[in-house]
């Protein structure tokens, strides 16, 4: 009869040697994924660093290891933002960064989160977030035999039957949508591109990367009006702004972002990346020693096959508007045609998208765009259990 394992023991990232574990794990329990990209370790470490990572000015978060046999086998950060608390309602605090090895470490982990969220007082647990709604949100539930795009997470497909097991609820679904970009859109859209190019009023433009902090605050300031009825949406602090902006301004090109204007008014945008996890992927996390000079090669003429569409916003007063569809398909129409003509681009990716977020699905499925993966938001009710129990 063979010996029962070990015991699972979990503490709390504290040292500078347990931040490393904490990293390290996750490269670890997916180096056999074919599908997961290695982030940038030097991301990773700045996105849990106090003093790095702006968040943390309005956010306080818990790291924790789930060890048996002093070896690292599951991780997960609990966290309470002053933010969502004003955004999305009292009593909520957050999990996210969440690997494991087994079902039992996994459990393990979600009873650590919700003890820690408990004792801050929180009554709701939401996640996973990694570590705010602007990194990497939601649990992949779909789209596990591809790999993501940039800046969006990727998943053990076993993770979604344990959250379950553990009481959670689907609260949100992110959407994702994949499309062909090479032959062009259906006649309607061609159309309805056509009539807008011949409206006066009307002037699609580049962005200008010299006047990149100007453009920056056009670009944000339109995004803060667009999305501020959005379920989830946390305004971006100044501090935060600026912080995105400089991991934005290497992979920005002039070619793939545009801003929609009406009688010379901003009142649109629509933001483009190359897919930076092709030109990555092979440097499995690590910048040094060389990985930083191969990335900055890369990145001077990028061709990637693959762009994404992480933002897109039109004012909140034109929402309904078929001027606002006009002005999103004139948009994605132009950056189609230079993605192709000079970054050899084959595939674009839009998202995330709330599931009930219907102007943005109707325009997804204007051009014939298919979800390719689904991203879970969970929720539940941790107010029954007395903190610290």
């Amino acid at each position: 009869m063979s010996a029962s394992p070990n015991p699972i023991t979990i503490r709390q990232v504290l040292t500078k040697a347990d931040k490393k574990a904490f990293v390290e794990l996750a490269y670890e329990l997916n180096a056999k994924d074919p599908n997961w990209i290695p982030p940038l370790k030097d991301e990773v470490y700045g996105l849990i660093t106090p003093g790095k990572n702006p968040w943390f000015e309005h956010g306080e978060a818990a790291f924790f290891l789930a060890e048996r046999d002093g070896k690292a086998v599951g991780r997960i950060s609990a966290q309470v933002d002053q933010l969502v608390l004003e955004h999305m309602g009292a009593g909520i605090g957050q999990w996210g960064m969440f690997e494991a090895n087994s079902e039992k470490v996994g459990l393990a982990l979600l009873d650590q989160a919700e003890a820690w969220l408990r004792s801050k007082s929180m009554t709701r647990s939401m996640g996973p977030f990694s570590i705010g709604i602007w990194d990497e949100p939601g649990l992949l539930v779909k789209g596990h035999d591809h790999p993501p795009t940039v800046m969006m997470g990727h998943n053990s497909a076993a993770y979604e039957p344990w959250v379950e097991l553990f009481g959670y609820k689907g609260v949100k679904d992110l959407l994702t949508y994949d499309l062909d970009v090479r032959d062009g859109f259906p006649p309607l859209i061609q159309r309805i591109v056509a009539m807008g190019e011949k409206n006066a009023r009307i002037r699609i433009r580049k962005v200008d990367k010299s006047k990149f902090d100007q453009e920056a605050a056009l670009i944000l300031g339109i995004l803060n009006d667009a999305w501020s009825d959005n379920w989830g949406y946390i305004p971006l602090t100044p501090s935060e702004i600026a912080y995105a902006g400089k991991k934005l301004k290497p992979i920005v090109y002039e070619d793939l972002i545009r801003v929609a204007e009406v009688d010379g008014e901003p009142v649109a945008f629509m933001m483009t990346l190359p897919d930076l996890n092709e030109l990555t992927r092979d440097l499995k996390g690590e910048l040094f020693p060389f990985g930083f000079v191969k990335l900055l090669w890369r990145l001077r003429k990028p061709k990637t096959r693959t762009m994404r569409v992480p933002l897109m916003g039109v004012l909140k007063r034109l929402h309904g508007t078929r001027l606002a569809s006009q002005l999103a398909f004139m948009m994605i129409e132009y950056i189609r045609r230079d993605a192709i003509d000079r970054f050899g681009t084959v595939r674009g990716e839009i998202g995330w998208v709330l599931e009930d977020n219907g102007p943005m699905i109707s325009i997804a499925d204007a051009i014939e765009s298919k979800v390719n993966r689904v991203y879970r938001i969970y929720e539940k009710d941790i107010s029954g259990r007395p903190a610290g129990d």
